[in-house]
């Protein structure tokens, strides 16, 4: 018998402003949850007896109102003392490990959910493009608004508690989707930061009036300049595109965050602008503000050369973000043999010292036809197709979507478990900080600046009694 709970607190939008059940694979919750906080009530919180993924010891972590005030020893006696206030909400971990709130760094939200109206005919990313491009001349800001929800949601169930969203900017959609989000981000305020990325699908030079909508966008508030490098009709246009996301960057005072080298092999030039990125980036003197997504190319060159490229990209400081669950449903599709994984070679980048994130990308559509937006699960992919096992190993992708995705998206000086950070915090339903991945783990609880946003509960029985070994 298994039983799950789903929790929300408190989200701004109608449907989220009272408690209420929700079904879970067709079954309905009939857990009763704990007594929800009050929207606007700053209630403080002790985790007791938590286990974190670097420290040997279980430690108690306090929050006042939305911040980390203390990681102590289990059981000291100022935590002991927290915990006795009647105003102090107090969760007995039980061993069960605690990280902070994931990060999605990079994460099509106006996308998601479209592969039930139209999937990929063949597979590749120009048939992802097409097919999404005509599903685009039918947006509205409420069908983009509904399937933008239903995967925040999914998100913050999974231990999300920020999202960088890239939705489309182009003369097709226009900014509808920079608009809805807009809205959400505000609706979602309590339980999800949301970064929005104004992000040039369709290509610049090769959409004309694209500029001007990202203008607007960032006006209106769009969080980030994104770029497309690979998708205009010559090398030089290429250049041109990498240029005016820079400039725009500069101009409005905002991150870069470019989808680049998105290709098999790096037999077309436009698929191989990764160094030239570096360099302008170096020149201009932006370094720590331009992450680059994909990236799949990089795999095709040889060893000495991607040394070289990762290097650059390392001092420059401009991160890398592999999305491992599309790279490898888009990549190799003309390979009859030896077909290629197209995944970044992550232990390279480490090496090199390259800030890394990874992350969903697309959550069911063209692009990517799988995902639930769990970064734990991506996590795991990424480690199988890249040659990643063992402890160590499984600690640094797991930093990937922690310590690393918050430097990518700039929030590293307010991220962590440690005093005077914010209070995002995941309890897992694992004892085993090496199982995180591996274990694929509950969430239990979802805390978002001191809040619990949501809460997952699971009760298993094996009856003994019908097992041949019992």
């Amino acid at each position: 018998m298994v039983r799950l709970v789903h929790w929300y607190d408190q989200l701004l939008h109608a449907r989220h402003t009272m408690r209420r059940s929700r079904k879970h694979d067709g079954r309905m919750v009939v857990d009763v949850p704990p007594e929800p906080i009050r929207r606007g009530a700053l209630v403080d919180l002790v985790l007791r007896n938590a286990r974190l993924v670097d420290t040997p010891t279980l430690v108690d972590v306090v929050v006042e109102r939305e911040t980390i005030t203390a990681v102590t020893p289990a059981a000291d006696a100022a935590s002991a003392v927290r915990a006795t206030d009647p105003a102090v909400r107090v969760v007995d971990c039980a061993g069960r490990v605690v990280v902070p709130g994931l990060v999605e760094a990079h994460l099509h939200v106006d996308k998601a959910l479209l592969d039930r109206e139209r999937p990929n005919p063949d597979g590749t990313l120009a048939g992802a493009i097409s097919v999404t491009g005509e599903l685009k001349r039918g947006f509205t800001h409420t069908g983009v608004r509904d399937r933008a929800r239903t995967l925040l949601d999914q998100a913050i169930t999974n231990g999300t508690t920020l999202v960088r969203a890239h939705p489309d900017v182009d003369p097709i959609v226009g900014l509808i989707g920079v608009e809805v989000l807009l809205g959400l981000r505000d609706e979602y305020r309590d339980a999800l930061d949301l970064q929005i990325v104004a992000f040039p699908q369709e290509g610049i030079r090769k959409a004309p009036g694209t500029l001007e909508l990202l203008r607007e966008a960032l006006r209106i508030g769009a969080d980030v300049i994104g770029g497309c490098s690979y998708n205009e009709v010559s090398l030089a246009d290429c250049h041109a595109h990498v240029e005016t996301v820079l400039d725009l960057a500069e101009e409005f005072g905002v991150p870069a965050d470019v989808h680049a080298d998105f290709a098999d092999d790096t037999s077309d030039p436009r698929f191989a602008l990764a160094g030239y990125v570096a360099d302008a980036v170096a020149a201009r003197g932006l370094h720590g503000r331009v992450a680059l997504g994909h990236m799949t190319s990089t795999a095709s060159l040889p060893s000495v050369e991607r040394a070289d490229l990762f290097a650059r990209l390392a001092a420059a400081d401009v991160a890398v973000v592999p999305l491992p669950a599309t790279d490898l449903h888009l990549g190799g599709r003309r390979d009859d043999a030896d077909v290629r994984r197209g995944v970044v070679p992550v232990r390279e980048l480490w090496d090199a010292g390259v800030t890394a994130a990874y992350s969903s990308n697309n959550v069911r559509n063209a692009f990517t036809p799988f995902g639930n937006a769990d970064m734990l699960d991506v996590g795991l992919l990424l480690a199988q197709v890249g040659h990643l096992s063992g402890p160590e190993d499984l600690a640094r992708v797991l930093a990937m979507a922690t310590t690393g995705a918050a430097r990518v998206v700039g929030i590293a000086n307010r991220y962590g478990i440690r005093p005077g950070a914010d209070a995002d915090l995941v309890v897992l339903s694992t004892t085993d900080p090496t199982g995180v991945l591996l274990d694929r783990p509950d969430r239990n609880l979802v805390v978002k600046r001191g809040r619990v946003v949501a809460e997952t509960t699971r009760t298993t029985t094996i009856h003994t009694e019908e097992l041949s070994h019992a």
